[in-house]
């Protein structure tokens, strides 16, 4: 049996790994843009990023929704993604090195 996550006492059955940031801030924003479309999201490995120290840390902070939401989150999160991308582009550099979206 897959992992199953609850929001109050409300399953959503199975979750995916919708997208994969370096940063929480990044985690938030796409958690965000997921909740003002009525997509129920969850970030994993939030607190886990300040327990490494120095030491750089790939694939600790993930968005997550159910499974049956992955084709309506997808279209938010490339919104996100691409937004956060070209403000790096431009020479942001407050924007992290790298973000992965999964749809």
């Amino acid at each position: 049996m897959g992992l199953r996550a609850t929001r109050s006492s409300v399953s959503v059955g199975r979750v995916k790994i919708i997208y994969r940031a370096d940063n929480i801030i990044d985690a938030n924003l796409v958690k965000a843009a997921l909740e003002q479309a009525d997509v129920v999201s969850f970030i994993s490995g939030e607190y886990l990023t300040g327990a490494v120290g120095p030491l750089l840390a790939w694939d600790l902070v993930t968005v997550m929704v159910a499974e049956a939401d992955v084709e309506r989150a997808a279209p938010v999160v490339e919104s996100i993604d691409k937004m956060l991308r070209e403000n790096r582009d431009s020479g942001d550099s407050r924007e992290p090195a790298s973000t992965t979206v999964l749809a």
